[in-house]
């Protein structure tokens, strides 16, 4: 259930403002949206959160503030346990197990997310909304697949998964940032140059509808701070090098996080922008790092801890600031809520796997369907899970390939294995996972994927 304490019919008013105030393009109250998307940062990293860990807790007060301003989100995931597969999901609206991006883009890849797909920003750029792409990408190397080929009007960003965040000394075309296609020059921090990047794409389109999604490299490895007495003074406090060194990425995010903000602010964006924080994946664990607790796992497993991810938002006069919502959501879900704020109906023939958000805001008056989410890596032989209301079953996860069932609503960190004391429940939710799997196709690359060697696995 969701705490709300807001006049629902004061929200609905909003929205048929939104609405009614449309012609036969955009109206200036049709909402923006900005998403600040983390790479691999810690369930429990942040101030928000409810079990946040205590050495973090004062480190991401810009963050914090959306979760203060909006909504907090308890059971929020992502598509994949991992980079690229997770942002195939967010970016089309669907399981991006149907159209084979399962696994991580591998560097050099001469494909990408397929062409056959629609990415979400190009029907809003249909529809009258600016587009923009800052940071990150990982969804294809070649020309045509590209941000600026796949809806995006402006990229200022990486190709490839992760670089250095200072110049680089070798350069290469998929790991240099570049502006439009076009590389740029090495220099700065590049966190801060992202964040910047973003004030400007914000203050460029101040005047029409836009949608931005703020792709951070933050805080993904290799764990290099700035080189900032301030920063050093912040972190200071945290004993272990690793932990340290991945504080002083949180922080400077954070920081360009806060910049963001204050510029949506300062061109008076506020109440028409929507601003989402979430990540894209559990954090990769591993001594003195990031920390997940209290979920079991990390990124790359099926576990909560690499699929479930801290998620504020903010909507002044939608969402009552301090509320928090304890139903599952999932960044699919970001797209149709957006189609619904300016007024779209989405089509049968997109086929999206996501909802729209708004019926949990108290903001419709249509419900937030029960649904069942789902989750897989590396094909037909890899781990398979989904979660339907409590109950979060996981299946060719464990070497013996038992099953593993948990009911998350008492056993978050996903310890005591019901999957004998339950075998009715187990069997339905084994066929919903057998119904689900028979949609999907083989990954095109890496695990799982036709001709694929595991190159751990010597040749006999």
């Amino acid at each position: 259930m969701s705490k709300m304490t807001f006049n629902h019919r004061a929200v609905l008013s909003l929205l048929s403002t939104f609405m009614l105030s449309m012609g036969n393009g955009l109206a200036a109250r049709v909402p923006n949206m900005v998403v600040l998307f983390a790479d691999d940062s810690g369930y429990a990293d942040f101030g928000f959160q409810e079990h946040a860990r205590s050495d973090f807790k004062n480190l991401t007060p810009h963050i914090d503030s959306i979760a203060k301003a909006g909504a907090r989100f308890t059971n929020a995931y992502v598509t994949a346990a991992v980079c690229s597969p997770s942002r195939a999901g967010i970016m089309t609206g669907r399981y991006q197990e149907r159209f084979g991006h399962e696994t991580n883009l591998p560097p050099g890849t001469q494909s990408g997310l397929p062409l056959e797909e629609t990415f979400g920003v190009k029907r809003l750029r249909e529809i009258g909304y600016k587009t923009g792409l800052i940071g990150k990408w990982h969804l294809g190397y070649p020309e045509a697949y590209h941000p600026n080929k796949r809806g995006y009007d402006e990229f200022f960003g990486l190709l490839q998964g992760s670089r250095s965040y200072y110049p680089l000394k070798k350069i290469t075309k998929d790991r240099v940032i570049q502006n439009n296609g076009a590389p740029t020059e090495e220099y700065g921090y590049v966190t801060d140059r992202l964040g910047q990047a973003a004030c400007d794409f914000i203050e460029a389109n101040k005047d029409h509808p836009f949608y931005l999604f703020v792709s951070f490299t933050a805080p993904h490895g290799p764990l290099e701070p700035r080189k900032s007495s301030y920063d050093a003074q912040r972190i200071g406090h945290i004993e272990h090098d690793a932990r340290r060194n991945y504080a002083g990425l949180v922080v400077a995010m954070d920081d360009n996080v806060g910049s963001i903000l204050a510029t949506i602010e300062n061109f008076g964006l506020n109440d028409d922008t929507i601003v989402v924080f979430t990540n894209d994946n559990g954090g990769p664990g591993g001594k003195d790092s990031t920390s997940n607790y209290p979920l079991r796992g990390h990124k790359g497993s099926l576990y909560e801890g690499g699929i479930r991810v801290p998620w504020a938002m903010a909507w002044p006069g939608v969402i009552e600031p301090g509320t928090v919502i304890n139903s599952p959501v999932i960044t699919m879900d970001l797209l149709p809520t957006l189609f619904q704020a300016a007024g779209e109906s989405i089509e049968e023939n997109w086929r999206l796997d996501g909802q729209s958000l708004i019926p949990l805001f108290g903001a419709s008056e249509g419900a937030f369907a029960n649904r069942t989410l789902y989750w897989r890596r590396h094909g037909i032989e890899g781990p398979i899970a989904l979660r339907q209301g409590k109950w979060k079953l996981l299946n060719r996860n464990n070497p013996d390939g038992s099953p593993e069932l948990y009911d998350l609503s008492t056993d978050v960190g996903e310890k005591n294995n019901l999957s004998t004391e339950h075998p009715k429940i187990l069997a339905r939710l084994r066929a919903h996972l057998d119904d689900w799997e028979s949609e999907l196709v083989a990954p095109l690359w890496g695990p799982g994927s036709a001709g694929y060697r595991d190159p751990k696995k010597k040749d006999r």
